[in-house]
């Protein structure tokens, strides 16, 4: 099994205890038969060059076994390395899709925004079309001859969705009191009549008798 892309610590320590009760000079031998583990392919390859090694100081009863320890322990450690790293890649697929859907609601956010800016602006566009009273307030203004220059005129009308408004409720609350107000001179106008009536009534009876008591 090939070394993977970690720092061989862990192992490298056992391996300098193991060194040191076979009176190997660990500093010497140490990292020679690290770079055989990590470079040799098969288990096969990892031994006869372990046993190279060993030879000159391990008997040769006891060197096979020696050599099998050793590859056993370098199997086992990258085989835990290898898990902690797919631990890691888990985490960072974790965090990678935590990103990746934080980076979608930023996205789904925007559009709402858009989606929202062009209802306003479409809004914003409906108001600020000149309503048929504009028009003939303008007329009026042409035929008085008070006409505004084209720029400002286009700046009257592209007023906000907030004035259009509140002209509206204005012009709303005019009509009420102006119909009010007309109710009120109906009713007056009304009792005027009823008065003028019978003051007639009146002036008719009295010319009547007046003229029975001549005769």
């Amino acid at each position: 099994m090939a070394a993977p892309a970690t720092d061989a610590g862990e192992f490298e320590s056992w391996l300098n205890n193991r060194l040191d009760t076979l009176e190997v000079d660990r500093e010497v031998y140490g990292a020679y038969i690290l770079g055989v583990l990590q470079e040799e392919e098969s288990d096969d390859e990892k031994k006869d060059a372990l046993q190279g090694i060993l030879a000159a100081f391990v008997d040769e009863d006891t060197v096979e076994d020696v050599c099998t320890q050793i590859i056993q322990r370098w199997t086992e450690w990258c085989s835990r390395s290898a898990a902690k790293n797919d631990i890691k890649d888990v985490e960072v697929q974790a965090i990678a899709s935590m990103i990746e859907k934080q980076a979608q609601i930023v996205v789904k956010q925007k559009e709402v925004s858009e989606e929202s800016k062009k209802r306003k602006e479409a809004l914003l566009a409906q108001y600020a079309n000149v309503t048929d009273e504009e028009d003939e307030a303008e007329e009026d203004e042409a035929a008085s001859g008070n006409n505004m220059p084209g720029p400002e005129r286009s700046l009257f009308k592209n007023t906000n969705v907030e004035e259009v408004l509140h002209r509206q409720k204005q012009k709303r609350e005019q009509a009420r009191e102006d119909s009010q107000k007309k109710k009120e001179m109906d009713k007056m106008q009304r009792e005027k009549d009823k008065l003028a009536k019978q003051d007639r009534k009146e002036k008719e009876k009295k010319r009547t008798q007046k003229g029975e008591r001549r005769r």
